[in-house]
């Protein structure tokens, strides 16, 4: 791969895949919206060109070199607090999708990579495996699911292989402070307190280093049409992810768990199922939790 156009890419996620293309010296075309409060995460990396545009207007980058290689689409809008549950919103994003597909196809790309959500499976108690069946209740995971397999059909009408990688749960350098891990870790840092719920929630979470190696790989080796899920296939509950973000940053501090309630309907177990991204791809994860923190850290530290 030598050239790559990515939507959305001011966001852990996608600067971590920005920063890990052109470490493998790719050259990056980073699609921002204008104004972007998050735009300093891709400015100024070498071999990054930006170019804002809002996402309703795709269209207009059809003037933009024919000779790009991977299509990633990142760009979404409303994707916390009430904004998931607006349906006319969360619908925008479906359309966004398709002409991001349609965009991939003028500026001749050969795949697709699109960046979905464990929401889509809705309520899952246990492990999160491709094949499993979707049943999406919120609109945004409704959307995000309908995004997939829209923008895959038409792919395949197009000639070009689409993969579809469904986040499970990521932290690293450039997240929001409504994250837990991004929250939790400045408030430890700044010696604020912090309240948490009992902790017996079983999460995967993968640091941003890894889950951009996965984009970089589901682009060059993913099976055409495939879904993978991205994580690390390993699990902790969140009280061991709390107690370990607590003996790297204030080893000296006491915690207190049970403070705050579960949300209704709390899902209780999340795991990624990676068995077919190991097979197609080759992937294995590079950082453990601790390394992931001690880097964030120092990136919080820098800002």
């Amino acid at each position: 791969m030598k050239k790559a156009v990515i939507t959305g890419p001011t966001g852990g996620v996608g600067s971590a895949l920005i920063r890990e293309l052109c470490r493998q010296g790719v050259e990056v075309t980073a699609v921002i919206r204008p104004g972007s409060s998050r735009a300093d995460n891709v400015r100024g990396i070498p071999g990054v060109t930006v170019v804002e545009c809002e996402l309703h207007e795709l269209k207009k980058l059809s003037s933009l070199p024919h000779d790009f290689e991977a299509f990633y689409h990142f760009g979404w809008t409303g994707t916390y607090g009430a904004s998931r549950l607006d349906r006319e919103e969360q619908q925008k994003n479906v359309q966004y999708t398709l002409d991001a597909a349609e965009l991939a196809e003028t500026l001749g790309c050969s795949v697709f990579v699109g960046a979905g959500s464990q929401s889509e499976f809705g309520h899952v108690e246990g492990i999160l495996s491709p094949d499993l069946p979707c049943h999406p209740d919120n609109e945004y995971g409704i959307a995000k699911l309908e995004a997939g397999l829209k923008s895959r059909a038409l792919c395949k009408e197009k000639g070009i292989r689409h993969v579809w990688v469904r986040i499970v749960s990521s932290f690293g350098p450039g997240d929001a402070d409504r994250t837990m891990v991004m929250g939790t870790l400045k408030a430890f840092l700044n010696g604020e307190e912090r309240q948490f719920t009992r902790g017996d929630q079983i999460w995967d979470y993968i640091y941003t280093g890894d889950l951009a190696r996965i984009f970089v790989l589901a682009a060059e080796k993913g099976r055409d049409g495939a879904v993978y899920v991205a994580g690390t296939g390993k699990t902790r509950t969140l009280r061991s992810y709390i107690e370990t973000m607590r003996d790297i940053v204030c080893p000296e501090r006491e915690l207190s768990f049970g403070g705050i309630p579960y949300y209704p309907n709390q899902v209780m177990h999340l795991e990624a199922d990676i068995s077919n991204l190991v097979e197609d791809t080759g992937f294995e994860p590079e950082y453990s939790f601790e390394e992931g923190v001690r880097k964030t850290v120092e990136w919080i530290r820098q800002q």
